[in-house]
């Protein structure tokens, strides 16, 4: 024969189960429904952040006029962009700071556009 606390404990424990059963059956849909909702907001993320980079990438960076020229106000970035995808005065400008081997001047820079090249510097 059972000890009548042990069937005491048993129950109780048997009823504390079951309302905790209860509140995760009820919980249980909100999660779902939550983790539903965060799955189409990360696609719609996804498909944003997509848009925006094409959109940046058609864009590229802002021209300006300088000395009656087109000229980039910031060379366009992104991973994996190799060098010579550059406009050529920012290629011929990596090129004289190269030479220096050095921290280098913007009047270095310039003399040097000014003594091997034809063209103006873009600055």
């Amino acid at each position: 024969m059972m000890d009548p606390e042990v069937l005491e404990r048993i129950a109780a424990r048997c009823a504390e189960l079951d309302g905790l059963e209860e509140q995760l059956v009820k919980q249980l849909p909100e999660v779902r429904a939550e983790r539903d909702e965060l799955a189409v907001a990360e696609r719609v993320w996804q498909r944003m952040s997509e848009q925006l980079a094409d959109e940046r990438t058609e864009a590229g960076s802002p021209v300006v006029q300088t000395a009656g020229r087109a000229v980039r106000l910031v060379p366009d970035r992104a991973p994996g962009v190799v060098e010579s995808a550059l406009p050529a005065e920012y290629q011929r400008i990596l090129t004289a700071v190269r030479q220096a081997a050095g921290p280098v001047s913007t009047r270095r820079i310039t003399e040097r556009w000014a003594g091997g090249c034809s063209e103006d510097p873009p600055f």
